[in-house]
């Protein structure tokens, strides 16, 4: 069974990751307002994508005999700047949720719960991959610069975005 304490870090990461959802979509509907539907619609596509995870880590504190029990979600900003600008914060955010799905990870191991380092190690692969891919986009957008045509040609690889399939 989940320590109290581990049952509480997790829950506070359910909170975490809907705030992520949220601010997906406040990022979502900041794009959508500009113009830059492709960018919308990946931030959309994120924002669903942190949502799914608030429901793994739901899901497994229910399946552990705990209560997965729900926090206030802050409401997030609504104006992100520039797409470069976006994008820095998008790649600082994927960066704390790492620092916290890691301590999380550290957690489980002093406590010696290993089913809940298992759990752990997907979102700690997942983070890998969120992370680069945010600061691949950046440096993209960091390259196209000022450049109109450049930028619209990223909202339209960006609009491409397919939802990925939901893993086992």
């Amino acid at each position: 069974m989940l320590s109290q304490s581990l049952t509480d870090s997790l829950n506070d990461q359910i909170k975490q990751e809907l705030y992520s959802s949220y601010l997906y979509l406040s990022m979502s509907a900041y794009c959508d307002e500009r113009h830059l539907t492709g960018f919308a619609h990946w931030m959309r596509i994120q924002a669903d994508e942190e949502r799914e995870h608030a429901m793994r880590f739901f899901d497994f504190i229910q399946d552990r005999d705990r209560r997965a029990v729900l926090q206030a979600i802050p409401q997030p900003p609504r104006d992100f700047g520039s797409p470069v600008e976006l994008f820095d914060q998008v790649l600082a955010h994927e960066q704390e949720v790492t620092s916290l799905i890691e301590q999380l990870y550290r957690k489980a191991a002093a406590e010696q719960d290993h089913a809940t380092q298992v759990f752990l190690q997907w979102f700690v692969t997942e983070q890998v991959e969120e992370e680069k891919t945010a600061s691949q986009i950046l440096e993209t957008l960091r390259m196209a610069g000022d450049n109109k045509v450049a930028l619209l040609m990223v909202d339209r690889e960006l609009g491409a975005r397919q939802v990925a399939a939901a893993p086992a």
